[in-house]
């Protein structure tokens, strides 16, 4: 994991789930929300682009830029944030593993298929 240093978080601001997700990861993490800036994907489309991210894509997956400029996607994005706060530091390396790592990213990208597609933003 990277060190815990200012990210950029590259997100569906549309998804009430999201954004409730946004804002109980702020208060758990304390002083660490301040390392991070929350990007709506639907805004920032050119600098996905820029870092080689078709926004559809960043749609459907949570990423992460690091201050390296590393770009993390899906449950290793998740695991990023998750280990910035030492509570979830347990669960971030639980979801690691490779058993449970891909059923997460199976049932994850379902909700997120049907979410888009109830929201009418999926597109093919």
């Amino acid at each position: 994991m990277p060190n815990k240093t200012s990210i950029n978080v590259f997100y569906d601001a549309q998804c009430p789930l999201c954004r409730n997700e946004r804002r109980r990861y702020e208060r758990w993490s304390g002083h660490h929300a301040d390392d991070i800036d929350w990007l709506d994907v639907s805004e920032h489309h050119q600098a996905l682009r820029e870092k080689g991210v078709n926004p559809d894509t960043a749609l459907r997956s949570l990423h992460i830029e690091t201050a390296q400029g590393q770009l993390i996607e899906g449950i290793d994005a998740y695991r990023l944030l998750m280990a910035r706060i030492p509570l979830l530091v347990p669960v971030a390396w639980m979801i690691g593993l490779p058993i449970i790592k891909p059923v997460l990213r199976k049932l994850y990208d379902v909700w997120v298929k049907r979410r888009l597609k109830k929201q009418g933003r999926w597109s093919t």
